[in-house]
């Protein structure tokens, strides 16, 4: 009995290390999947598959991996060679950084844009064209909730080459872009510190450079994370449906292999009857 145990329990051990192991030779990257803990990126308040939902699994697929993270914009340029190009359910990327390179929770969010810095000087806005500006103006074919409009990129004159980024979820985040002084040039500090996204330090997040971005997010696994953040306290942020489907999912792991093991005695039985009458037969 004890033998068996250990036996099991060591091929348990085995197949999480051979999963984890593969994911990681997929992906590129280490760890290969991030649990989402907030709703800033939902579509619906329900929840949906296709999107990425608090309570989510998310592959991370290494920058290095990717022939390119292409932007919102790009995506949105016709003619572009990433025209139409989609990811999570909406155009462009979904890239997972460290706010101002820092160490605190990484962030999953989408890339609306890039600002590359010109070799002749200037800034360049690869999907659009602006060509080296000084100070980057745009409006972008982005809905803003609820006021309507796009989203305007205001006079904005990066620190240094990099992306600006958002959640989709359009209440919370949307046209609020996590580089908030980027839609607005005239606005105060305190302004941006009340409501712009923080650093690990209080200091406004900003433009995301290449070394801050940890993956692009990749294959979503729906609602198997939830599991964790109802330890930790963040189960709030799940969705009530991923919920529900999550208790569904369980169920049939648990029902599954007593139905199997249901038809196995009847093949079984089934085979022994069989058996059993060829003999009488043959007496």
């Amino acid at each position: 009995m004890k033998s068996t145990m250990l036996r099991e329990v060591a091929i348990s051990i085995g197949m999480v290390v051979a999963i984890l192991s593969g994911l990681w030779a997929y992906t590129g990257s280490w760890p290969p999947l991030v649990v989402v803990e907030s709703n800033s990126m939902i579509h619906s308040e329900q929840g949906e598959v296709g999107s990425i939902d608090a309570g989510d699994l998310v592959l991370v697929n290494s920058p290095r991996r990717a022939d390119q993270i292409v932007t919102y914009v790009e995506s949105m340029q016709e003619g572009n060679q990433f025209s139409g190009h989609q990811s999570h359910g909406m155009p462009g990327d979904v890239i997972i950084y460290q706010k101002n390179g820092g160490t605190d929770t990484p962030v999953i969010h989408r890339a609306i844009l890039k600002a590359v810095r010109n070799e002749t000087g200037g800034w360049d806005v690869p999907g659009t064209d602006i060509r080296a500006v000084e100070e980057i103006s745009l409006i972008i074919d982005y809905p803003c909730y609820p006021h309507g409009g796009n989203l305007r990129i205001d006079r904005w004159i990066p620190a240094h080459e990099g992306y600006l980024t958002t959640g989709d979820n359009e209440k919370s985040n949307g046209c609020r872009l996590d580089q908030l002084r980027a839609t607005d040039r005239n606005a105060s500090d305190q302004y941006i510190r009340s409501q712009g996204l923080k650093d690990q330090d209080g200091n406004p997040v900003l433009a995301v450079k290449d070394e801050w971005v940890i993956g692009v997010a990749s294959t979503e696994i729906p609602w198997l994370g939830s599991i964790k953040l109802l330890t930790t306290g963040a189960w709030p942020a799940v969705p009530n449906q991923s919920w529900t489907k999550l208790s569904m999912l369980i169920g049939v792991i648990l029902v599954a292999p007593v139905i199997l093991d249901a038809i196995r005695g009847r093949s079984k039985e089934s085979g022994k009857q069989y058996g059993d009458e060829d003999q009488g037969e043959d007496e």
